[in-house]
């Protein structure tokens, strides 16, 4: 049962106050974030939880990022209307919703089968269609649908991947949290054919980025 109560709105309102508290100034990112039934898109078992400022199991090993964490990943990628976005690692689709709310065409890659098949049926039950929504390995992204303007990525990166940088448009900007244990936001703007502009924002913490075992 797919329901979005009064209660459910009021408990977002507070959320978007937690995380306004937390620095985040984007009003497109926090209204994005007051609309979204984040309870929708995690296990009924935890749905007592889903407007607390905390990531929470979805399956397969992986999790749905803190709020927090998704509204400092998507202020940092400055989303306008009809920009061209990728997302690497769709999991529950919470991400993939916020995008939709700001309107930007959304092309998303899932490494894990389960959440693919999952959230390929809920995002439409929801009104979140991505563009394209794909199963495989984020590391070489989606050079057919290149050049975008906007990459994210919801994992946690040992290295940037080459192919990803390559994807951007000039101006366009990738959002990746680079580390193992614990990573670093790092933000990247393409200024030219080979050049980035670099900028770091602190620790965080997300599930490692896999690659496809079958390549």
């Amino acid at each position: 049962m797919l329901s979005d109560t009064n209660k459910h709105k009021g408990l977002r309102n507070q959320l978007v106050a937690t995380i306004k508290s937390k620095g985040i100034k984007d009003t497109k990112v926090l209204d994005a974030i007051s609309k979204i039934p984040r309870h929708l898109f995690m296990d009924s078992g935890f749905i007592d939880f889903a407007y607390q400022d905390k990531p929470f199991p979805i399956g397969a090993d992986q999790t749905i990022s803190q709020p927090y964490t998704v509204a400092f990943q998507t202020e940092l990628l400055q989303v306008k209307p009809n920009d061209k976005i990728l997302e690497i690692g769709t999991g529950s689709g919470y991400q993939t919703a916020v995008l939709k709310e700001l309107k930007a065409e959304i092309y998303s890659i899932e490494r894990q089968h389960e959440l693919f098949i999952k959230t390929k049926k809920l995002l439409p039950k929801l009104g979140y269609v991505p563009k394209k929504l794909l199963f495989g390995d984020g590391y070489i992204g989606l050079p057919e649908q290149a050049p975008f303007d906007g990459i994210i990525v919801t994992a946690g990166a040992p290295y940037v991947p080459k192919a990803l940088l390559s994807q951007l448009k000039i101006g366009g900007r990738l959002v990746i949290p680079v580390g193992d244990e614990v990573q670093v936001m790092t933000l990247f703007i393409r200024n030219g054919a080979k050049e980035f502009e670099k900028h770091e924002f602190g620790d965080f913490r997300f599930v490692p980025m896999l690659k496809d075992s079958n390549k």
